[in-house]
């Protein structure tokens, strides 16, 4: 039963996942919510994350999974014990959409893909009352302290509810909704926002013309990268002008700073991770008996024309001796200049700092106002990492408001 009259509203500025999960924990608990939306339909990038398989979150140990967070771990740690990875995973099926582990740890919809999810989930937002505005864009607010959006024809809307949660997004693939135009919005209210820059992207750094020609677009499969002390096993992806995929963008956030701080990063690519370089160097030190260098390191090493070509990229003049050609195997050098830009990453880092607002993400220059998703400065790599974040944090945002309205008891939405 709903706790509260429907004459307290809220408004819901976003119709991300975020602002969705937000939407339903209120709606529940009897408030009137109105999400509104500058583009003609919901869950967009949401969708467009699902396309390659919906990846919802991550089943290891909840200790591991929180330290993804790096930086914003101490902060994240007690939004995400209250919204965990099993709490989404019951809140999925709730919804009729099964889940499951996959070999990786990850965890998916069995259906797979967003779309059948999504449909679901509006058709529960339907018919818990929540009400849809499309197409209105966010000025801000007005002289009176009223939300002020422009519709779909440009004309001005004015609103003035209880409370507000600002649910943005961050600013990469703004073509999806999300455009990063609320930082000046904030920023004229007082509230630095952290510059909004790449996360989860790809990386360029200048490749011969044999790799440009020959080797644009060929992936690179069970490797080791190594940043800082750290290693991730996974692949990754040759580009026209650089290097992308998911073991890359386990380190994108290290790497990117390095580059910001000094120009460039030097990335370790172990191309035979499952070997010692002890094992290696036993296995190159075999007689060569005329072959040429290519048909020795792909019979010795077990090398394909793509990892030949990048120990070549790495030094033109491959080492004869067994040692040293194990050594370089083990940690080819790969100079990363520059990262690829916000429009295409995957996720932004930056945002609204957590200085800027209380433990219940209320902005504290704005009473009343919360916020929630990827709007707030934090990062973590792909996994399942990013949306367990931006659900537990609109789970929070929305309990914040019921706590600031006082409305005791507020059941959270896994439990429907």
């Amino acid at each position: 039963m709903p706790l509260t009259s429907p004459t307290r509203q809220a408004a819901i500025i976003g119709g991300g996942p975020a602002g969705l999960f937000a939407a339903e924990t209120l709606a529940r608990e009897g408030l009137g919510v109105t999400v509104y939306e500058r583009m003609p339909s919901v869950g967009r990038k949401f969708l467009m994350a699902g396309r390659g398989g919906l990846n919802l979150t991550h089943s290891e140990d909840l200790g591991r999974f929180l330290t993804r967070y790096s930086q914003a771990q101490p902060i994240l740690t007690p939004l995400i014990e209250a919204f965990r990875p099993e709490d989404l995973r019951a809140w999925c099926e709730g919804l009729g959409q099964e889940t499951f582990v996959g070999s990786s740890g990850r965890v998916f919809p069995k259906a797979f893909k967003a779309s059948p999810l999504l449909r679901a989930w509006l058709a529960r937002l339907e018919s818990i009352g929540v009400r849809f505005a499309l197409r209105h864009t966010w000025q801000g607010w007005d002289a009176d302290g009223a939300l002020a959006f422009t519709d779909a024809t440009g004309q001005p809307v004015t609103t003035k509810p209880d409370v507000t949660i600002l649910a943005l997004g961050g600013a990469s693939w703004p073509r999806l909704g999300s455009d990063g135009s609320w930082t000046s919005i904030l920023g004229a209210k007082g509230i630095a926002v952290a510059p909004l820059r790449p996360a989860n992207m790809g990386f360029t750094l200048p490749w011969s013309e044999v790799m440009r020609s020959r080797f644009e677009g060929e992936p690179l499969k069970r490797i080791a990268l190594t940043f800082e002390g750290a290693t991730v096993k996974g692949e990754a992806i040759v580009t026209a002008d650089g290097i992308e995929g998911g073991a890359v963008y386990a380190l994108s956030g290290k790497l990117r700073n390095a580059i910001e701080r000094q120009g460039s990063a030097t990335l370790h690519l172990d191309l035979r991770p499952d070997l010692s370089q002890e094992a290696l160097t036993k296995r190159l030190s075999a007689p060569r008996k005329g072959q040429s260098a290519s048909t020795f390191l792909r019979k010795a090493a077990g090398l394909n024309p793509l990892g030949i070509a990048l120990l070549r990229e790495s030094a033109p003049q491959l080492p004869m001796e067994a040692e040293p050609l194990a050594r370089l195997i083990k940690a080819a050098q790969l100079t990363l200049t520059g990262t690829k830009p916000l429009e295409r990453a995957i996720s932004t880092a930056g945002g609204i700092p957590f200085a800027a607002l209380n433990g219940n993400l209320m902005l504290t220059k704005l009473p009343g106002v919360f916020a929630a998703g990827e709007m707030l400065d934090w990062e973590a790599p792909t996994g399942g990492y990013l949306l367990q974040a931006t659900f537990a944090t609109g789970c929070a945002a929305a309990r914040g408001v019921l706590s600031f309205l006082q409305i005791p008891d507020a059941a959270l939405t896994s439990n429907p």
